[in-house]
């Protein structure tokens, strides 16, 4: 059987990592029955801080989701297997500087002449809004696709196609953001003896399909059973 080499587009992946960062402070008083110099300088009262715009605030953001679910256990087996023929279900992590906040899975399987590859990613934000920020820049990036109702907070599918030595292959991203996560999937597929690929319905039902378990896995915080 002749060699079989896969498109450049299928053979590397950047997975972007996103570093948070979060400041505190501290509060000191003191009294003294007889006060010094020091002392006596007008402490500065809860007022004063809070009409001072450089003052830091003391509110804290309450988050939906403080961690990234295990996302090789974010599908059932059966959905694997179908979506990615000759695949292990087990999955390959990438791995990540910060798993808390960071977590995405791989599964990729050439059965025959027909290639499949599949990612599932979870992304913790520091808050709603700037979940809600990196989505609708994200979503600008990838146009021409459309809304997935019923899913997340939000959601969004796109499908593409693109040519490289003649071969086709076509792949549909869908991003869900849930509160302060977000949720990615890359569903892409390839036939090397024809040269073609799927059907734009094919790809796009199935990275909507994982997506949905995905989410589901996200909110119920425990991996999906097969």
């Amino acid at each position: 059987m002749r060699s079989l080499p896969l498109p450049l587009a299928l053979t590397a992946r950047l997975t972007p990592v996103v570093v948070l960062a979060c400041a505190g402070w501290a509060l000191t008083s003191g009294s003294d029955a007889t006060p010094t110099a020091k002392d006596k300088e007008t402490p500065q009262t809860e007022n004063q801080s809070a009409s001072d715009p450089s003052a830091p605030s003391s509110t804290a953001v309450s988050k939906t989701y403080t961690a990234a679910p295990a996302p090789c256990g974010s599908l059932a087996k059966k959905t694997i297997t179908s979506l990615v023929p000759g695949a292990k279900t087990a999955g390959k992590e990438i791995p990540s500087t910060d798993t808390d906040k960071r977590r995405t899975c791989s599964w990729n399987a050439l059965k025959g002449f027909d290639y499949r590859w599949l990612d599932v990613s979870f992304e913790i934000m520091a808050s709603d809004a700037a979940a809600e920020k990196s989505y609708k820049a994200r979503t600008e990036e990838k146009s021409g696709g459309g809304a997935v109702p019923g899913l997340g907070d939000t959601a969004y599918s796109v499908v593409n196609l693109t040519t490289e030595d003649k071969q086709e292959t076509r792949e549909g991203v869908v991003l869900v953001r849930a509160a302060n996560a977000l949720v990615a999937i890359t569903y892409n597929g390839s036939d090397f003896e024809s040269k073609s690929a799927p059907s734009t319905e094919e790809i796009n039902k199935g990275a909507i399909k994982a997506a949905k378990e995905a989410v589901a896995a996200l909110e119920d915080g425990r991996s999906k059973e097969s």
